[in-house]
C-alpha cells in the first residue's frame, strides 16, 4: 500500500491547537433543558456518593461526602454539556473552563474507581442508544490507520521532548522488577506477576525528574527484549518504532531490525537516534501499516510491540494477532505491552466514542486481557504464557509526565499550541492517570509461544 510520507504543517493549518476539533457552542432549547436538568440529578446523586467535593461557586452550595475538590464555575454550561455529551461533555466542559479542580487527577481518580456503577442501571442499559459510535472515518482500516496515528504522534516531535525523558519513551515505565504472584481475577486469564507499586517522586524541581523515568524506560525495554528471547543474531520485527529506542537497545544486544510505524514525524527522528546511536546497519525502519507485513515472506525470530495494539481497533485485533502468527519464524517468540480494560466494560462501552478518541487518538479503543486470549487461542497458534501487570507504575509515569508538561507550559505555546491545547493535554494526562491510580484500566507486559513450544520451551 502507498502511505503519504507528508507531515502535517501547522503553517497551514488554521487552529493553532493542532488536533483539536472545536469546541461546539451550546444549543440552546427544551432539549437542552431537559437533558441539563436529568444530568444535574444524576451528577448530584452519584456525588453524594463519592469522596470528593463539588462546590458550586455561584450559589456558595457544596456537594459530596469530602475529598478532591472539584469548583463548578458555570454549573449551567456544565450540566447542559454533560447532558448532551455525557462523559465527552464532562471533558469539554473542563476544556471551556466551566469546572476546574487544583488537583485534577487526584479528583478524577475516585470516580474513575466506581465507574461501572455511577450510573443506575436500568439507564445503563439506554447506552448504546445515547452513546455517540465511533465515526466511520475513524475506523482503523488500512485507509484510515494513517491519518488516526498522525492526528497525535505527528503534532511535533519537539512537543514530546518537552516532557519525555532522554530515552524519549512514550509509555509505562517499570520502576523496579519486585513483583508479587496473583491469581485469576479482573485483568488476567491465570496466576500472573504483578508489579509492587513504585514509590512516587516529588522531587522539587520536576524537570529533574527524568534520571530515573529514563533508567525505569530502560528497564521496561530490557524486560521485554528478555521475554522475547532477543540476543546476537535474533530476527526482530517491531510493530510501531516510536522514537527508537527499542531498536537501539535490540541492536545492542546484537540483533538485527525491522521496524514499522505509521508517524512521519517519529520515523524520521528514529532514524536520526538509531544512526547516532551506531546501528544504522543493524535496523531497518519503515513507514509501513501491520497488514502489509509478510508480503516478502520474511520471518521473525522475535516479534516486539509496545502499546500499539490500543490503536488496531477492535475489528481489527483478530487480522494484528493473524499478521504476527504468520511472520513470526518457527521457534520464535511474541512480547507486547497492552493497556488493557476489564472485560465486561469492554464489552459495554465497546464502539462507542469517547473524549479520548475524539481528542487524543481517533480510532483507539482497548481490548481485555481475555479478549487478546481468546483471539490467539481461536484464530492463531500462539498462546499467552506470561503476563506482568504494571498499572500503578503507568500511574506514577503520567504523573510525571504531566507535572513536567505543566511545568513546560511557555515552551509548549512557543511551539505554536494554545490555551486550549494546554488544558486538552493536562486532562488527558490527568484522565489517563485517573485510570491507572483507580484500577479501571491497566497494562501489562504480555508474553505469547506457539501451542507446540509449550511443552518444549
Amino acid at each position: 500500500m502507498t502511505l503519504d510520507k507528508t507531515r502535517p504543517d501547522r503553517a497551514q493549518n488554521p487552529n493553532p491547537s493542532q488536533g483539536v476539533p472545536p469546541l461546539e457552542q451550546l444549543r440552546r432549547g427544551p432539549r437542552t433543558a431537559i437533558s441539563a436538568a436529568v444530568a444535574k440529578r444524576l451528577f448530584h446523586a452519584a456525588v453524594g456518593r463519592l469522596a470528593v467535593t463539588v462546590v458550586d461557586e455561584p450559589s456558595g452550595k457544596t456537594y459530596g461526602r469530602g475529598g478532591p475538590t472539584m469548583r463548578l464555575h458555570r454549573p449551567d454550561e456544565f450540566y447542559a454539556r454533560l447532558g448532551r455529551d455525557g462523559l465527552i461533555g464532562f471533558g469539554e466542559a473542563y476544556l471551556t473552563g466551566a469546572w476546574d479542580a487544583e488537583d485534577l487527577a487526584g479528583f478524577l481518580t475516585v470516580p474513575a474507581a466506581r465507574m461501572a456503577t455511577l450510573i443506575p442501571e436500568p439507564l445503563q442499559r439506554l447506552r448504546a442508544f445515547v452513546t455517540p459510535r465511533l465515526p466511520d472515518h475513524h475506523r482503523s482500516t488500512e485507509a484510515n490507520s494513517q491519518a488516526n496515528i498522525s492526528h497525535h504522534y505527528d503534532l511535533s516531535n519537539d512537543l514530546y521532548a518537552l516532557f519525555l525523558d532522554e530515552t524519549l519513551s512514550y509509555s509505562s515505565a517499570l520502576f523496579d522488577t519486585s513483583t508479587v504472584t496473583a491469581g485469576i481475577g479482573p485483568g488476567s486469564v491465570g496466576d500472573h506477576l504483578v508489579a509492587t507499586p513504585p514509590e512516587p517522586s516529588d522531587r522539587p524541581d520536576p524537570t529533574q525528574h527524568n534520571v530515573d523515568l529514563a533508567e525505569a524506560q530502560g528497564r521496561k525495554i530490557e524486560r521485554l527484549l528478555d521475554e522475547a528471547g532477543v540476543t546476537a543474531g535474533t530476527r526482530v520485527l517491531e510493530i510501531g518504532t516510536g522514537w527508537g529506542e527499542l531498536a537501539i537497545r535490540a541492536a545492542r544486544r546484537g540483533a538485527t531490525i525491522h521496524s514499522i510505524t505509521l508517524s512521519v514525524e517519529q520515523l524520521e527522528l528514529a532514524q536520526e537516534r538509531i544512526a547516532a546511536a551506531g546501528f544504522a546497519d543493524q535496523c531497518r525502519l519503515e513507514l509501513m501499516d501491520y497488514r502489509a507485513l509478510g508480503a516478502d515472506g520474511a520471518q521473525y525470530d522475535a516479534v516486539l510491540s509496545v502499546e500499539m495494539i490500543e490503536a488496531v481497533g477492535a475489528e481489527f485485533w483478530g487480522t494484528y494477532f493473524e499478521t504476527i502468527d504468520r511472520v513470526l519464524a518457527p521457534g520464535g517468540k511474541v512480547a507486547i505491552q497492552a493497556i488493557t480494560m476489564p472485560h465486561d466494560r469492554m464489552l459495554a462501552t465497546r464502539d462507542g466514542e469517547t473524549w479520548i478518541n475524539k481528542y487524543i487518538f481517533p480510532g483507539g479503543f482497548l481490548p481485555s486481557v481475555e479478549v487478546i486470549d481468546q483471539i490467539t487461542r481461536d484464530d492463531t497458534s500462539l498462546r499467552l504464557t506470561g503476563q506482568l501487570e504494571m498499572g500503578s507504575h503507568y500511574a506514577e509515569t503520567l504523573r510525571r509526565w504531566d507535572r513536567r508538561f505543566l511545568a513546560q507550559a511557555d515552551a509548549v505555546q512557543a511551539l505554536g499550541f494554545d490555551d486550549v491545547f494546554l488544558r486538552v493535554w493536562h486532562f488527558y494526562l490527568s484522565y489517563s492517570q485517573a485510570g491507572f491510580a483507580s484500577g479501571y484500566i491497566n497494562v501489562s507486559q504480555l508474553t505469547f509461544t506457539r501451542e507446540n513450544q509449550q511443552e518444549n520451551p
